[in-house]
C-alpha cells in the first residue's frame, strides 16, 4: 500500500451510505452487515449519514426506528417499487441491460439523493451493494466525496449458480440472461468506484482481477459486547435453520435439505427435531407436514431462537459473500453444518470449529455424528465463538475500514 500522509488520520470522517435497505431493524443478513459497519463509524466519533430504500419487498415505517438511532444515523427513506413487471423482464430479454439493476433506478430516489449531497459535504459515499450503481454519476455531480462499494457479494455469481441448479429449461435459459447481463454490468461498474470492500476474500479474487481500484476484503462483524449471556436454560438437542426465506439460495438449500437429507436423517434419528425461523416462509413450506419439522416463520429474538438448539445447518448451493447467520451461530457458540458454499468468506477448520457437507450423505452423516457425540458439539461450538470473536470483531473491522478510507483518500 503506498505511503500516504497520515495527518489527518484521526479527523473525524463524514460518511454518507446508500444502501439498497434499510439497516434498521438488523434482523437479517444485509441490514445487519450494514448496520454493524454504520453503527461502528458513529460509535468511533465518525458522522455518519444514511439514505436507504423502502421498497415493496422490505419496508420500514419511518415511524418505528427508534429516536436515538435516527439521532445517530440521521437517517432518510426513499421508496423504489422492485416489483417485477412481466412485459419489462420480458422485453429485457432484448436487452443488453441488466434488469436487476434497472429496477433500482428510480427518478425521485435521484432528486432526494441530490438533495442530500447539496445539503452536506461528505469525505466518503459508500454504496451498499451493486444495485445502487446507477447513482455514481449523481454522486459525481454533486459531491467531491470518495466512493466506495461495499460489495456484500459476486451478484451475477449468485443467479450462474442458482441458474445451474435449475431443472426446467425455460427457467434456466432466463437465469442465465439475468445472470451474463449482470456479470457484464457488474465488471464494467467496478472502476467507476474509488475503491472495494468485499465481505470477503473469497470474492475479493473476483474484484482483484475485475478491477483497477484498491480492494481490501473487510469480512462483517460480530460486536462482543451485544451478545447475550449464557442461558441457564439447557439448549434443545435439535437442529436448526434461520434465515430470510425470500433470497432464492436459503429456499433452494432448505428444499434440498427436506427432500434429499432429512429422510435420511429420519431414518437414523428418528426422535431429532428440526426448527426453520426467518421472514417470509414460502406457503410450501408452512403447509408442509413432516415428521418433527417445524416451521417457526420471523422470530421476535434471533439470538434467543439460536441459543435455544444446537446445532445449526446451512445447506447452500448458491449465493455469494458470507452468510450472517452462520457467523452469529457460532458466535453463540453453536456447532455449525454447511457446505463449502455456505462457508466460503470464514476461515474454518473441518473438524475444529464447522464440518462440511457437500452431498445428501454426507449432510446426513455429519448431522448423526454430532448428534452420537455431544461432546465434539460442545468442543466445536466453543472453537467457533472463539474463530469469529477474533475474526469477526466488530472494533477490529471498523479499524481496517478507516485505513482503507484514509488510503483512498
Amino acid at each position: 500500500m503506498p505511503s500516504h500522509d497520515t495527518s489527518n488520520e484521526t479527523k473525524p470522517l463524514s460518511i454518507l451510505f446508500i444502501c439498497n435497505k434499510s439497516p434498521w431493524p438488523a434482523h437479517e443478513g444485509g441490514p445487519i452487515a450494514m448496520n454493524n459497519l454504520i453503527e461502528g463509524l458513529a460509535d468511533a466519533g465518525h458522522h455518519v449519514k444514511v439514505l436507504a430504500i423502502n421498497t415493496n419487498k422490505y419496508s420500514v415505517d419511518p415511524v418505528d426506528i427508534p429516536a436515538e438511532y435516527k439521532k445517530k444515523t440521521h437517517i432518510e427513506l426513499g421508496y423504489i417499487d422492485l416489483s417485477i413487471k412481466p412485459l419489462a423482464a420480458f422485453l429485457n430479454l432484448f436487452s443488453k441491460k441488466s434488469y436487476h439493476v434497472e429496477r433500482f433506478i428510480s427518478k425521485a430516489f435521484d432528486k432526494k439523493l441530490q438533495l442530500v449531497l447539496t445539503q452536506e459535504c461528505f469525505d466518503i459515499v459508500q454504496i451498499e451493494t451493486l444495485f445502487m450503481s446507477p447513482y455514481l454519476d449523481t454522486i459525481r455531480k454533486f459531491s467531491e466525496a470518495k466512493i466506495v462499494l461495499r460489495a456484500h457479494n459476486i451478484e451475477h455469481l449468485i443467479w450462474k449458480r442458482v441458474a445451474a441448479v435449475t431443472g426446467n429449461p425455460l427457467k434456466k435459459a432466463y437465469l442465465h440472461h439475468l445472470a451474463s447481463t449482470l456479470e457484464v454490468y457488474e465488471k464494467q461498474v467496478l472502476d467507476a468506484y474509488d475503491g472495494i470492500v468485499p465481505i470477503s476474500p473469497v470474492d475479493a479474487g473476483f474484484f482483484l482481477k475485475n478491477a483497477r481500484k484498491p480492494v481490501l476484503a473487510i469480512p462483517t462483524g460480530i460486536n462482543p459486547d451485544a451478545l447475550p449471556g449464557q442461558t441457564r436454560q439447557p439448549a434443545e438437542q435439535a437442529l436448526f435453520h434461520i434465515g430470510a426465506m425470500n433470497w432464492m439460495p436459503n429456499q433452494e438449500g432448505i428444499k434440498w435439505f427436506i427432500d434429499e437429507v432429512w429422510p435420511r436423517v429420519q431414518v437414523e434419528l428418528p426422535e431429532l427435531k428440526l426448527y426453520l425461523a426467518g421472514r417470509h416462509m414460502p406457503d410450501w413450506l408452512t403447509h408442509l407436514n413432516k415428521n418433527n419439522l417445524i416451521v417457526v416463520g420471523e422470530v421476535e429474538d434471533a439470538y434467543q431462537f439460536i441459543q435455544s438448539k444446537t446445532i445449526l445447518i446451512a445447506p447452500l448451493f448458491s449465493g455469494s459473500g458470507i452468510r450472517i447467520k452462520i457467523i452469529e451461530s457460532m458466535a453463540l457458540g453453536k456447532a455449525v453444518v454447511s457446505t463449502s458454499i455456505g462457508a466460503e468468506g470464514i476461515n474454518y477448520t473441518v473438524g475444529e470449529n464447522m464440518l462440511i457437507a457437500d452431498t445428501a450423505e454426507a449432510f446426513a452423516d455429519a448431522i448423526k455424528t454430532l448428534f452420537q457425540h455431544p461432546d465434539t458439539v460442545e468442543k466445536m461450538g466453543l472453537a467457533a465463538r472463539k474463530l469469529i470473536l477474533e475474526e469477526h470483531n466488530t472494533s477490529k473491522i471498523i479499524q481496517q475500514l478507516l485505513n482503507f478510507y484514509q488510503h483512498i483518500l
